[in-house]
């Protein structure tokens, strides 16, 4: 039998049927309940760190900077690069997997979404995951959306309340629902 947790992560369909299955959905409780003590009262910049080391299951470097709430499914799967800053209010569902690069900052009540469901209604309880890549120097606007699969290319911006269905260029802004194309992003000269 394949191991449930590297199955959700390849992207195969992992349904509530199969053996496993209460292990992950357990799993998902106990970051929960470590996301909700996180998120219950001040903690010092170090100690959101620990706690954010604690359910991503890797140390976070000092440099990054989360300010809660923060909202988390599985945790496990969550890769975070150096300098980030990750503000209030965000949602990270990475059973199918989230890196986030270096110097990316990522705006309030952003959702980075990985999980989908079957879309045969009769087997709608089973999803599936696509990672999601967010590449160095990108800015993510309040309240956007990044769905599965998308990958944010670097030096990239996401204006704010957009939906992200496919990937970003480097080098670009876009916007809307679903977020388009807006400009190219024209790099100043060295002086």
């Amino acid at each position: 039998m394949e191991n449930i947790f590297k199955k959700d992560l390849s992207g195969a369909l992992v349904s509530p049927n199969e053996p496993g299955y209460d292990e992950l959905i357990n799993s998902i409780f106990d970051t929960m309940k470590l996301a909700y003590e996180l998120n219950t009262g001040y903690h010092s910049s170090e100690e959101v760190r620990d706690y954010l080391s604690q359910i991503i299951g890797r140390k976070i470097d000092e440099s990054v900077t989360l300010l809660p709430p923060f909202y988390v499914d599985f945790g496990k799967n969550i890769r975070i690069g150096k300098r980030c800053w990750i503000q209030q209010g965000c949602t990270f569902f990475d059973r199918g997997g989230i890196t986030i690069g270096n110097d990316v900052f990522i705006a309030p009540k952003v959702n980075l979404i990985t999980i989908n469901h079957d879309s045969d209604p009769e087997n709608r309880s089973a999803t599936y995951g696509r990672p999601i890549v967010i590449e160095d120097k990108v800015w993510i606007g309040i309240n956007s959306t990044i769905l599965p699969g998308v990958t944010v290319g670097y030096g990239s911006i996401v204006g704010a309340n957009s939906v992200v269905t496919h990937d970003v260029s480097p080098y670009t802004v876009v916007g809307g629902n679903p977020a388009k194309f807006i400009k190219e992003i024209r790099l100043k000269k060295q002086m």
